[in-house]
């Protein structure tokens, strides 16, 4: 493998002017330039990439956490880290936590060692403190999806109990007391916050149910078939339900119907998020608009701000849920 000696062996310059090319530096020549690049292509050299960034002080890497990229929601997060990333001369690193406190912190540190830029992090499994220590640690580091009164200018949240209640209280509007709630299995505080909110509805509304009117699986499309199909096996009367994502949403529509039960005519339901997946199921899903691309790019600005130690435009870190109302709730008499 060739080395940087080589490089200026064979461009006939100094090591010296090697560095200065390979770090773009002004003060070398275009004649340097011209014979350190021929160089390093007949000998294939590509510079160290710490190297540089101990030099630049800049990796040009924003690096991201997400849950998994896998799943449309983190996705889209991903990408509109990327938008920003581009628009600023800089590459995205992600990494994955899968809501597992030791894959969370394996990939942040990950992250950090690899002397990212810029940090933005969806963590869910980590506990406060220890965000708080990594935030204290990087200047950059934002946190989304994610409220910490202590860092609250480094959070981009969004109001998830208002969302659940926002779902929520349409159904009742729309006439329906029967109200079941099919929510994660995954102990995050989105899924308490969200909870919380189906059950402040209803009590706002006057309007008991049992416990037995909520049932938790895995937030996906898999989940919502498990949940729908155990509260179907209860026998309760259900004439809606709330879902904690439209996956788990697409989920119980498909149980509904494979049980011969008609949407919204027999049963309505509300999903979460806005998903690509809300406009292609049927019927339509009304749904609670999450603007995750919006947040992504807000914190990913936020975060170059911080890296840069200028102030930051973001008018908002706590968004607000609206409803996206399409095909999927029936008004009843």
């Amino acid at each position: 493998m060739a080395t940087i000696k080589d490089v200026a062996r064979e461009a006939g310059v100094s090591v010296a002017t090697v560095s200065r090319v390979v770090n773009q530096s002004p003060k070398a020549s275009q004649s340097s330039i011209t014979a350190v690049k021929a160089a390093m292509q007949k000998l294939g050299y590509r510079p160290n990439a710490a190297a540089r960034a101990l030099v630049s002080q800049s990796t040009n890497i924003i690096g991201v956490l997400v849950n998994d990229a896998s799943d449309p929601f983190f996705g889209t997060l991903v990408k509109a880290v990327d938008k920003v990333a581009h628009e600023n001369g800089k590459q995205v690193l992600i990494g994955h936590g899968y809501h597992h406190a030791e894959h969370e912190r394996k990939a942040i540190e990950l992250l950090i060692n690899s002397r990212c830029d810029a940090l933005v992090i969806h963590a869910k499994a980590l506990s406060d403190d220890e965000l708080i220590d990594y935030a204290r640690e990087v200047k950059s580091l934002v946190l989304i999806n994610r409220y910490i009164p202590e860092i609250a200018e480094r959070c981009i949240s969004l109001d998830n109990f208002k969302g659940a209640y926002l779902a929520t209280e349409y159904l009742i509007k729309n006439g329906h007391n029967n109200i079941a709630c099919i929510s994660s299995s995954h102990p995050i505080e989105d899924t308490d916050q969200r909870i919380s909110g189906y059950k402040a509805a209803l009590h706002d509304y006057g309007i008991s149910l049992p416990a037995s009117y909520i049932e938790q699986a895995e937030p996906n499309t898999e989940g919502g078939e498990v949940a729908t199909t155990n509260l179907l096996l209860k026998s309760l009367d259900i004439t809606a339900i709330v879902a904690y994502n439209d996956n788990m949403a697409a989920g119980a529509i498909f149980v509904l119907e494979e049980n011969g039960l008609t949407l919204p005519d027999q049963v309505s339901i509300v999903g979460f998020d806005d998903a690509l997946i809300s406009r292609y199921v049927s019927p339509k899903l009304t749904t609670v608009l999450y603007p995750i691309q919006l947040m992504g790019e807000q914190a990913a600005q936020l975060a170059l701000n911080l890296a840069k130690g200028t102030s930051s435009d973001s008018q908002s870190l706590r968004f607000s849920p609206t409803l996206v109302r399409r095909d999927s709730v029936r008004k009843l008499n």
